[in-house]
């Protein structure tokens, strides 16, 4: 059974929950090999947070001194801080002491936030580039139907901004999440052993601060992922252009593209400043309940100073802490934001990392024994998982022997191209089997099955690298002798060496700093260095002049000696030197010969074929 596949590109943020954490957990499975790093980030971190707790009870330590309120441990204690009250009988000398103290806990307190920031840095550079690693290798092995209802941009943007997203996750979120939580622990620890009276009072406005965060909360989601969506939108509207920038220009459609882009922008710039709103609003609501319940705690500590329950120090060290805790409140609202959107991202990515594979690039290439290239068909069917509806080929059968020459032929549409993806397989059959050497095809191993055939395109893909790597691609580990040898026998030689840099021009992206006939050869050149069993020609003098298509052609009867070959062309004079044609109609196998044979059926489908060309044959 041919397994389907979801054209949905885009999966929706998703609420923080059980479930979703669990996913989010699942990606933290890539910094397992830095633990001891993180374990030692989290130590540092805890200390550096901790170590920064003791500032405001020495600032208030630091104040009594100042008034002479040495007296200060003379306040009554209550019942709840008695077995604490060692925190008010520490003595200290004088106010320098207690200045170089603070300087001392400050200096401990910066090596130990240095190497919590090093140390996170560490595990999460390298966590995110394994994940980048992982999620590249399954977007290489992905079977082909995986591609056909996806955008490359989308895919760029899972390998681009949703890391970044889970690499601010891994390293500030989970962080500041700790910290802020430790913070706000400890700090309401401290408050309670010092000042209970006085912190039930701040903690009154806890609550308020939490359903103000539920409720902006999923607001703010919901906007967040309606930006991150119309920025995607952006984004592949710049690559496809940029991908087919000649279309552009020679549809003189520059300015229809800059607007275009420029109205996507203008989508993201309303969606983000909408969600700017309610953010707005959010952080306005805690600063002001934050400062506000500062106010009150400030008047009613102030009271507890008259009445001679508190000294002027411990108000200080009170609100310092209250400064601290409501900073770790505010920021755990952030972080929540930031948490959500880092699950959703991780949804995202864990679709590719969990999508089946082709082929397990972990493992060596499997080499074949020795196969002579017989090929057949029998009874094929098929539809494409993204047309199920539609039937391309209907009992398709034919056999190719070893060595020969076969051309396909035919209108469009007809399947030929579809034949040569299957033969590739780039998609399973629906019915029926593909035979190599008499051994069904899915039985090879995919890697070493696909490195028997070489296939010359009609549109030739170069990498923006130089001509050696480009011809090296069919063989990456060839020697330069191989290189020239293959560029000599693909007629590639001569234009090679008549550039300045020879074997290392650049060929520009895509190949563009090369014209059509060049690029041509240097894919033969790719192709004889690959040495394939079985080749495929592609339409691959279509688009050629006279002159490049002479090159061209001597360069592909080298390549096609002793090779099972096969020919796609609508231009027949490329095929009459054929072993045999197969005439494809509608999906179907209308007609089977030689040239020759399939002229003298003069109403037949190829010889109508050939009258539409007869110009070909002049």
């Amino acid at each position: 059974m041919r397994k389907q596949y979801d054209d949905s590109a885009d999966l929706p943020k998703v609420p923080v929950n059980q479930h979703t954490l669990k996913h989010l957990i699942g990606i933290y499975q890539y910094m397992m090999p830095y633990k001891m790093l993180f374990f030692l980030g989290i130590l540092c971190l805890v200390f550096s947070s901790t170590i920064l707790l003791a500032f405001p009870f020495f600032i208030g330590k630091l104040v009594d001194k100042a008034l002479g309120k040495d007296a200060a441990s003379q306040l009554p204690i209550s019942n709840f801080t008695q077995n604490f009250s060692f925190l008010q009988d520490i003595d200290f000398a004088s106010i320098n002491t207690i200045a170089a103290v603070l300087m001392l806990l400050l200096l401990i307190q910066s090596v130990f936030s240095f190497f919590r920031v090093y140390l996170f840095a560490r595990v999460s550079e390298n966590s995110m580039a394994d994940i980048r690693k992982s999620l590249y290798a399954k977007l290489m092995t992905a079977p082909l139907p995986f591609y056909d209802n996806r955008r490359t941009g989308d895919m760029m943007s899972r390998l681009t901004s949703d890391i970044t997203l889970l690499q601010d996750a891994f390293s500030i979120t989970l962080a500041e999440f700790i910290r802020q939580i430790t913070t706000l622990v400890a700090g309401i620890t401290i408050l309670f052993m010092r000042t209970p009276t006085l912190t039930f009072f701040m903690l009154g406005v806890i609550p308020i601060l939490v359903l103000a965060g539920l409720f902006f909360g999923k607001r703010i989601r919901n906007m967040s992922k309606n930006t991150q969506d119309e920025l995607a939108k952006a984004n592949i509207v710049v690559e496809e252009t940029l991908q087919a920038i000649q279309v552009v220009k020679s549809f003189t459609n520059e300015r229809y593209e800059v607007n275009r882009y420029a109205n996507s922008l203008d989508k993201v710039v309303a969606t983000a400043l909408h969600a700017a709103h309610f953010r707005g609003a959010f952080i306005s609501f805690i600063v002001l309940a934050i400062f506000g319940g500062i106010v009150a705690v400030l008047w009613y500590g102030l009271r507890l100073v008259e009445a001679g329950e508190i000294s002027i120090g411990l108000l200080v060290s009170f609100i310092i802490y209250t400064m601290f805790i409501a900073g770790s409140i505010g920021g755990l609202g952030d972080l929540y934001g930031q948490l959500q959107r880092a699950v959703g991202a991780t949804e995202r990515v864990r679709e590719i990392l969990e999508h089946d594979a082709e082929i397990d690039v972990r493992e060596p290439l499997t080499v074949l024994p020795a196969v002579a290239g017989n090929i057949s068909l029998k009874n094929v069917q098929f539809s494409y998982p993204s047309r199920n509806d539609v039937q391309v080929l209907k009992d398709i059968s034919f056999h190719i022997k070893a060595g020969e020459k076969v051309a396909l032929v035919g209108h469009s549409g007809a399947g030929k191209s579809t034949i040569i993806q299957l033969l590739l397989r780039f998609y399973e059959i629906d019915k029926g089997e593909i035979l190599l050497d008499n051994q069904n095809i899915t039985k090879y191993d995919l890697s070493a099955y696909r490195h028997l055939i070489g296939i010359v395109p009609q549109e030739v893909i170069l990498f923006g690298g130089t001509i050696k790597e480009n011809i090296a691609y069919g063989k990456p580990e060839a020697t330069d002798t191989e290189i020239q040898e293959a560029a000599h026998k693909a007629n590639a030689l001569s234009f090679i060496q008549s550039f300045p840099e020879g074997m290392n021009t650049v060929v520009g992206e895509r190949g563009v700093k090369l014209s059509g006939g060049q690029r041509q050869r240097i894919a033969i050149a790719r192709a004889i260095l690959k040495n394939p069993t079985v080749l495929i020609l592609d339409e691959a003098t279509s688009s050629l002049d006279a002159e490049s298509e002479q090159a061209v052609q001597e360069a592909l009867e080298t390549l096609m000696q002793n090779r099972t070959t096969i020919i796609i062309a609508h231009r027949l004079a490329t095929v009459r030197q054929a072993d045999r044609i197969y005439v494809l109609d509608k999906g179907h196998i209308a007609e089977a010969g030689t040239h020759e044979e399939l002229l003298r059926k003069e109403t037949g489908v190829y010889s109508n074929l050939v009258k539409l060309q007869m110009t070909e044959f002049a």
